[in-house]
């Protein structure tokens, strides 16, 4: 029980912190310069914005989540398991940050689901 709760966890943290990270990013606008005095401006604007720093706390759960449960489940179940972050990515980008998702993307997700479900077979 504990394993299933902790996949959930790493799950929804890693596909909330990508989401919310890409969030903060659009927000802030597209970067189009090395110059090193803007990069410093635009580095302070990324530290401050909100959705990105959730997006690295939300990251930072999933990491360390994945650390532990490493510790006693294997890693052949773990990795597979938690690849459902995939279909849970996808389903922000289309719900949370409006993404138009090309059928192609879908199938590919749906290929992701059936390798999770092989892989979760006793």
């Amino acid at each position: 029980m504990i394993t299933a709760v902790m996949i959930a966890i790493i799950v929804l943290s890693n596909a909330a912190g990508d989401v919310l990270i890409t969030r903060g990013m659009k927000g802030i606008g597209e970067i189009t310069t090395f110059n090193p005095r803007e990069l410093l401006s635009i580095a302070r604007q990324v530290i401050t914005n909100r959705d990105f720093v959730l997006g690295i706390v939300s990251l930072a759960v999933s990491f360390f989540s994945f650390l532990a449960i490493l510790s006693w489940a294997d890693m052949s179940f773990v990795v597979p398991a938690t690849s459902v972050f995939y279909v849970v990515s996808i389903l922000g980008a289309k719900f949370v940050l409006k993404e138009e998702i090309s059928r192609l993307r879908w199938t590919g997700t749906l290929l992701v689901c059936v390798g999770v479900a092989l892989v979760c077979l006793p």
